[in-house]
C-alpha cells in the first residue's frame, strides 16, 4: 500500500501532509539568464519528469479531469508563459491533484501540481497564479539541482516520523524506525530549501503575477490564507498553538506573508478574477474522498473496503491517499496494508521486517484472536533507542483471501495498551453505513439581504467550528460585514 518514491519535488507551501523536494542534478545544465534562471528546459530534466509524474500521480490520488482541473490547468500555463522559458506554455505540465492536503509543489522538466484542498482554500485567480508561479520560479532558478549539489539531502520522513524519532526515539540510529514506518503514501524524499531560494520562488511568483497582469499582493493574501488555516487544523487537531512542522520543506507560511506583501508594493494594480475564480472552482469535492476513505475527528470509515475504526481519545486522524496517520503525544501509529498470501504471521514478520533498513527487527511472539468477528492477530517488540525502551505492535486484521490490513503503533514503554481499543474497534460496516459516507464539494453561494457571518456558516457541514472554518475559507474576519451580491464558499454535502 505504502509506495516511496525514488525522485525528488519541490514544494510551495504543506499542510498535514509534507512532501517537498529537490531535483536530481541534470547531466547537462540548460542555459541560463542573469540571476540564475534557465532559459529552457533541458532534455534530460524533461526525461527525468516524464518518468516520475506517473508514480507522483498515483501517490497523490491522481490527476483531476473536468471543467475545474481544465481551468486550473489554463492558469498554470499561462504564468508558466511569464517565465521566459523557451515555449513554456507547451513545456509545462500543470495538473490538480485528488489531495485533501493543501499543497502545490514541482518537480524536474515543468510539472507543476497543486491539491484541490490548497484550490479550494484560494480566494481568487490571482491567488491560484501566485501560488504555481512560485513553483515555476522554482524549476526556473533550478533550486532542486543546486540543493541537491549542495549535499543537504535528508532522509525519507513520513508524515509523523521526524515528530516521532526527535519525542519518542531521539536521533540515533534507531530513530531510522520511526522515519520508516510513519507514511501516509503520499511520502516523498525531502530537501530543504534554503531560505533565500524562497524569497527567490517568492520573488519569481510576484514578478510572473505582474507581468501576466495580476494583483502582486496575491502571493501574500494566499499564504496568509494558508497560516489562518494551519492555525485551525491545530486547534481542531489539539496541538496547542500550531500543526507540527512534518519534515516541511518550506519556511512556515506566516513568516513569509509580510514579506511577500512588501514585495508587491506599496500600490499595486493588477486583476484579481474573484468571481470568475470562484464559479469556475465550485464543485471540487473538499476533504477527504469517500474512495479514498473518510476522516471524521476520530473516526475513520472506508465505504469501500467496508471498514471503520476509531482512535483512541487524544489522538487525531491524518488520511492519506495509501494509509492513514494516528498522532497522540504519548504515541503514534499508521492504519495501511500490505500484500497478503492468507497467512497473517507472515504477513506482520513482513511488516515488521520493514520498518527499519539498518536493523532487522522480529517479534517477540506472535498472537491470534478476533475482533468483532473479524480473524486478527499481534506481534509485539521492545526496542531500545538511545537507552528508552519502546513498544513496537503490528496488528493485522485478514479481510479476505487476498486482502489484510494492519495498524503499526509506536509508544513509550509501558504505554502501548492506549492503543487496545483502537486495535479492538475494528469493524465490517454493513451495506447501509457504508452508503451514509458522503463527499464534502465546495459550493458558491450569492449573499442575498439579511445573511450574516453567522447565517451562512451554519450551513457549513460541519458540527465543530463552523464559523471558524467559514472566515478562513473565504479570507474573512469575525469583524467583516458581506454586501448583497457578493459571492462566498460554503463547504456542504
Amino acid at each position: 500500500m505504502i509506495r516511496r518514491l525514488r525522485f525528488r519535488a519541490s514544494m510551495l507551501v504543506t499542510g498535514a501532509v509534507v512532501l517537498g523536494a529537490c531535483a536530481a542534478q541534470s547531466s547537462a545544465a540548460p542555459q541560463t539568464t542573469t540571476g540564475g534562471a534557465v532559459q529552457s528546459i533541458s532534455a534530460s530534466d524533461k526525461a527525468e519528469g516524464a518518468k516520475a509524474n506517473p508514480q507522483l500521480l498515483q501517490e497523490f490520488g491522481g490527476k483531476l479531469s473536468g471543467p475545474q482541473a481544465t481551468y486550473v490547468e489554463g492558469v498554470g500555463r499561462t504564468i508558466a508563459v511569464q517565465s521566459g522559458l523557451g515555449n513554456a506554455k507547451t513545456d509545462f505540465t500543470v495538473a490538480m491533484l485528488n489531495s485533501p492536503v493543501n499543497n502545490a509543489f514541482a518537480i524536474p522538466g515543468g510539472y507543476v501540481y497543486v491539491t484541490r484542498q490548497l484550490v479550494s482554500l484560494m480566494n481568487n485567480e490571482a491567488e491560484l497564479a501566485g501560488v504555481l508561479g512560485h513553483e515555476v520560479g522554482h524549476v526556473a532558478a533550478r533550486h532542486a539541482a543546486k540543493r541537491e549539489s549542495a549535499a543537504t539531502r535528508n532522509t525519507i520522513l513520513g508524515v509523523l516520523g521526524s515528530v516521532l524519532s526527535t519525542a519518542i526515539l531521539g536521533n540515533s540510529t534507531l530513530g531510522q524506525l520511526g522515519q520508516q514506518i510513519f507514511s501516509t503514501g503520499s511520502q516523498l524524499l525531502t530537501l530543504k530549501y534554503s531560505r533565500s531560494q524562497e524569497t527567490e520562488a517568492d520573488t519569481l511568483g510576484v514578478t510572473y503575477l505582474r507581468r501576466a497582469g495580476y494583483d502582486p499582493r496575491a502571493m501574500g493574501t494566499v499564504l496568509q490564507s494558508l497560516a489562518r488555516q494551519t492555525a485551525l487544523d491545530a486547534q481542531l487537531m489539539g496541538t496547542a498553538d500550531r500543526v507540527p512542522e512534518w519534515a516541511s520543506t518550506h519556511p512556515d507560511p506566516a513568516s513569509r506573508v509580510q514579506a511577500a506583501l512588501a514585495l508587491a508594493g506599496t500600490n499595486p494594480r493588477g486583476l484579481v478574477n474573484r468571481d470568475t475564480f470562484l464559479t469556475r472552482v465550485a464543485g471540487i469535492t473538499y476533504g477527504d474522498d469517500p474512495a479514498q476513505g473518510v476522516v471524521e475527528g476520530r473516526n475513520f470509515t472506508h465505504p469501500g473496503f467496508k471498514l471503520g475504526f476509531s482512535a483512541p481519545a487524544g489522538f487525531y486522524l491524518v488520511n492519506g491517499t495509501k494509509s492513514v496517520a494516528i498522532s497522540g503525544q504519548s504515541g503514534k501509529g499508521e492504519f495501511s496494508t500490505a500484500a497478503y498470501n492468507g497467512d497473517l504471521g507472515a504477513y506482520i514478520r513482513t511488516v515488521f521486517a520493514g520498518l527499519s533498513q539498518q536493523t532487522q527487527i522480529v517479534p517477540d511472539s506472535i498472537q491470534t484472536t478476533t475482533v468483532n468477528g473479524i480473524p486478527a492477530a499481534y506481534g509485539t517488540k521492545r526496542v531500545t533507542n538511545s537507552g528508552s525502551p519502546v513498544d513496537v505492535i503490528v496488528f493485522a486484521y485478514a479481510w479476505g483471501p487476498n486482502q489484510a490490513f494492519h495498524f503499526t503503533t509506536m509508544s513509550q514503554e509501558g504505554q502501548a495498551a492506549q492503543f487496545d481499543g483502537m486495535f479492538r474497534s475494528m469493524k465490517r460496516l454493513t451495506a447501509t453505513e457504508a452508503s451514509a459516507v458522503r463527499a464534502r464539494k465546495l459550493a458558491v453561494v450569492t449573499v442575498k439581504s439579511g445573511d450574516t457571518l453567522q447565517s451562512l456558516a451554519a450551513k457549513m457541514a460541519y458540527a465543530d467550528k463552523p464559523l471558524d472554518r467559514f472566515l478562513v475559507l473565504n479570507g474573512l474576519a469575525s469583524t467583516s460585514r458581506l454586501s448583497p451580491g457578493q459571492k462566498v464558499k460554503l463547504v456542504v454535502y
